[in-house]
């Protein structure tokens, strides 16, 4: 699937974290839980990658399979210097600092003992926060730092700057806009990344997106495509394009003549898959 999206301020947020990598203790990658893989960005592996050790966030962990979330978390565990924590907006903010705080201290461990050596009174960890747009960060901030701290928004793009948050004595955090990359070259990865929202509904083809949504729910999530969409099993049995056009049938899609409103359809199918009302479903 065919998705270019690379807005002139992230080209810009890049330079940013190029300078101020240098800055921080830790990096804090917020992924989606739905997609963990096709959600990070290649250029912050070039740019981070290597120089800092990593906390990994599957946000929106509510909204994804939650198998395949412990399989994710366990994989991010097992490479070296990371830490992986799940995570939703409905997580209780001194249960999500604890943990956080518990591997950030993990992380650091030898450059704090490194300091505390030379003499160096104690001081606070600082983390840059990064990920692509719309993966949740500036939620993941408010929360933890129990106010409105960073600015959010449904849309891709909404942070445009950087700006240092300090929670405690503990913890100073740098909150970064989100980064695409200029060329998606795994067509699954654009699909994956435009049907979860995190790239401009603008630049990508929403009937094929949606399609390709069906296809994929068909073959690993059948019940709960089946369920959502009121289809019968003979209909199942069927070629994607023909539930496409039942569910648009059962949703009064139609135009003139009683032709298929696949645009209409399309949208729907888009809006219940990024609120999860068809179900908890991981893309990968």
């Amino acid at each position: 699937m065919h998705v270019q999206w690379f807005p002139g301020h992230m080209a810009k947020t890049k330079r940013m974290i190029q300078e101020q990598i240098k800055l921080v203790d830790v990096v804090i990658e917020i992924v989606d839980a739905r997609l963990p893989i096709s959600s990070r960005n290649p250029l912050l592996e070039q740019l981070v990658g290597g120089k800092k050790p990593r906390v990994v966030i599957l946000n929106k962990e509510d909204l994804a399979d939650p198998q395949r979330t412990a399989y994710w978390v366990n994989y991010f565990n097992q490479q070296s210097e990371c830490k992986a924590l799940s995570f939703n907006a409905t997580v209780g903010k001194k249960q999500l600092i604890a943990k956080l705080k518990e591997a950030l201290m993990e992380l650091t461990a030898e450059k704090r003992e490194r300091q505390a050596k030379k003499g160096i009174r104690k001081q606070s960890i600082r983390c840059m926060i990064v990920g692509i747009p719309n993966v949740g960060k500036s939620t993941f901030i408010n929360i933890i730092a129990g106010k409105k701290a960073a600015q959010t928004g449904d849309k891709p793009g909404v942070t445009r700057g950087t700006q240092w948050i300090r929670l405690d004595e503990d913890l100073e955090l740098l909150d970064t806009p989100g980064i695409l990359w200029p060329k998606f070259e795994d067509p699954e990865v654009g699909f994956r990344l435009a049907v979860s929202g995190a790239v401009n509904d603008e630049v990508f083809d929403i009937d094929e997106a949606a399609f390709k949504l069906i296809v994929f729910l068909k073959e690993r999530y059948p019940k709960l495509l089946q369920e959502r969409f009121k289809l019968d099993d003979a209909i199942m049995e069927e070629e994607p394009l023909a539930i496409m056009d039942q569910i648009g049938k059962n949703r009064g899609c139609l135009l003139k003549g009683g032709r298929i409103d696949y645009s209409k359809v399309s949208k729907g199918i888009l809006i219940d898959f990024r609120q999860a009302k068809i179900g908890r479903i991981t893309l990968e």
